[in-house]
């Protein structure tokens, strides 16, 4: 609850997305020619408030680029990554960029919230640890500012630390503070709560986070930092847990439903219902507002949604499965001509428009389903980022799936998740609970490819070992490996090695993170020095999710998978550092949509892949 951490006025941004690249690949609408560090601030600030951690994160880095001695840029680039829980990413580019050498309150004040980030992740007697030393790092901010931002943070880790009278004495101070310089700001009235919770006034605190509500300006961000903290509180008191939801932000929806049939034919949502259809939707979005909106854009429930959710202001993320114009000739245009109207307005007013895939259709289903499943993740991820609720928004008609990608589907993978849906029948009734519904994975395919999830790796330094080494190496460490594998063996679809690469194909994220995360700690786990190997061995590990063709392999005649994707896990291992798991963008919207419990994605940037493959979102795969 920084009062200098509130956004500028910046350049609107408005973003088209190739492939799966992330928003800071095209350079903001209006951006000038020469563009200063105070201009890329600004930018960085305009995605804060609007809760585009990642975002941030992208313009701050390349802002860096075009002026690498910013401190300021450094500071924000590493402050969003703290915020979208990237703490220890945000801990290692604190260091790369020497920050704990300037003098400034503000970044001063980063270090030591980086500090409380690791005490809250941790447990028991380390937890409180760690905060106490978090606490001290704040109160040594405070003794040199008199600033009422770290003293409340200070105050909060010592309630974290078990020291409940300190902290109640450090927020009677802050109360103090605030009283004496008569601050009408969001982080005034913010803070005034926090340290009313502190001191048990439970009345006091929802009267200063009312004012607090009416004042944020739309400074997403902030209200998702606050919550955290306030949730913190409430854990640790018998306050009421549902105070921080005074400060709730805009909700997230992922949308999905039937397409509209053609002009006098019958469907499971024909033309003559679109009226009634349309009218239904429009209560639901009505009663259920949301700040930001994921889904696709095909005829009918798609585009009435995304229609109404543009008309009442949220923002839209169209996830399109495949390349658009394919998009458009397969799953628009056969409605008929206005409908394409209707797709290029709403594409148009998009804030983003990704693809899960640019290969070709094929007639192969799993294309939808994978775009349905990656904007479901997606959704998972900006709540995640934002404290948001999600919820989905299906026009559905309540029957079972026809094959391997339908509403139905869309549902019952929501649901499998434990998450809200709320159902429109395409006569525009509510229903006011999802029939039983069968296990989604257990669909049957009807197309040539499959989604999967793929890893590869190698051994940094293997090319420099001896001849005499070489045993040594494929006894202790491809034999660790190994071990690792057979241990997964029964999610494992395939399997190759060479040298001193793996490449492995499994059923799923969830399975590919158990197994990835095991392989480092394998590796981890050698005495090379015992093993008279050199200690410079290193495992760097790619994942990636997405549809790849099940072939034979002709030369080998054994089962293989081949396909783009495997080209693109392929070039994520090269950039990746040494003793470290990197995904993509689709891998962690795969794992937010197993279930909260899965291992945790911590984004790290938009990187270059290996071979001028393009720039993609990676994140550093590490145990919850």
């Amino acid at each position: 609850m920084h009062p200098r951490s509130a956004a500028q006025t910046g350049p609107a941004h408005g973003y088209s997305l190739p492939g799966m690249s992330s928003p800071a690949e095209q350079p903001p609408v209006g951006a000038p020619l020469e563009r200063t560090a105070a201009w890329w601030l600004d930018a960085v600030k305009v995605e804060e408030r609007r809760g585009e951690l990642l975002s941030a994160v992208d313009l701050a880095e390349r802002g860096l680029a075009e002026h690498p001695d910013s401190l300021w840029l450094k500071h924000r680039a590493v402050l969003a990554l703290a915020r979208a829980g990237a703490t220890e990413e945000a801990a290692r580019r604190f260091e790369q960029h020497d920050l704990g050498s300037a003098g400034d309150e503000d970044v001063a004040a980063l270090h030591a919230r980086i500090a409380k980030d690791l005490a809250l992740a941790a447990d028991g007697a380390e937890r409180r640890r760690r905060a106490a030393l978090a606490a001290e790092s704040y109160a040594d901010v405070f003794a040199r500012t008199g600033g009422y931002y770290p003293a409340i943070n200070a105050a909060t880790l010592w309630l974290v630390a078990g020291d409940a009278d300190r902290a109640r004495e450090l927020a009677g101070v802050v109360l103090a503070i605030l009283a004496a310089a008569g601050d009408e700001s969001y982080y005034a009235a913010a803070t005034e709560a926090e340290a009313q919770m502190l001191r048990g006034d439970e009345t006091a605190a929802r009267n200063a986070l009312e004012r607090a509500a009416a004042r944020h300006g739309g400074d997403f961000g902030a209200l998702a930092s606050t919550r955290r903290q306030l949730r913190t509180i409430c854990g640790l008191s018998d306050l009421d847990p549902q105070l921080p939801g005074i400060l709730a932000g805009p909700a997230v929806v992922h949308y999905c439903g039937h397409r509209i049939a053609d002009e006098d034919k019958p469907g499971r949502f024909s033309a003559a219902a679109e009226p009634a259809a349309a009218a239904g939707i429009a209560d639901v979005v009505a009663e259920h507002p949301a700040g930001y909106a994921y889904g696709s854009l095909a005829s009918g429930a798609d585009i009435l949604w995304a229609e109404a959710l543009l008309g009442r202001g949220s923002e839209l993320h169209v996830v399109l499965p495949f390349a658009r114009e394919e998009f458009i000739e397969t799953s628009v245009a056969p409605a008929g001509r206005v409908w394409v109207e209707r797709f290029e307005r709403c594409l148009s007013a998009a804030a983003a428009v990704s693809y899960a895939t640019e290969d070709a259709y094929l007639d192969d289903d799993v294309l939808y389903r994978y775009g349905s499943e990656l904007a479901m993740g997606l959704a998972l991820l900006r709540g995640r980022y934002l404290e948001a609720d999600v919820r989905q928004l299906a026009l559905w008609d309540g029957d079972p799936p026809l094959g391997a990608a339908s509403t139905a589907i869309d549902v019952a993978t929501w649901q499998r998740r434990g998450l809200t849906t709320t159902i429109v029948t395409p006569r525009g009734e509510r229903l006011a609970a999802a029939p039983a519904l069968p296990d989604p994975s257990a669909a049957a395919a009807t197309s040539g490819r499959a989604v999967c999830a793929m890893l590869f790796a190698d051994v940094r330094g293997f090319s420099k070992l001896t001849d005499e080494e070489l045993p040594r190496f494929a006894e202790h460490v491809l034999g660790a490996f190994a071990a690792v594998l057979e241990r997964h063996r029964e999610h494992i679809l395939h399997r190759n090695t060479w040298g001193d690469a793996l490449y492995v194909v499994l059923r799923d994220a969830s399975c590919a993170a158990a197994c990835a995360l095991e392989l480092q700690e394998a590796m981890s786990a050698i005495d090379l020095s015992a093993e008279r190997l050199p200690g410079h061995l290193a495992l760097r590990l790619g994942g990636h999710v997405g549809p790849v063709f099940p072939i034979v392999d002709p030369v080998l005649g054994l089962p293989a998978y081949m396909g783009s994707h495997v080209s693109r896990t392929a070039r994520i291992e090269p950039v990746t550092p040494a003793a470290a798991v990197y995904v993509t963008e689709p891998f962690a919207a795969a794992l937010a949509l197993a279930g909260p419990h899965e291992p945790a994605c911590d984004y790290v940037g938009h990187m270059a892949a290996a071979k001028d493959y393009g720039r993609l979102r990676m994140y550093r795969l590490r145990r919850a």
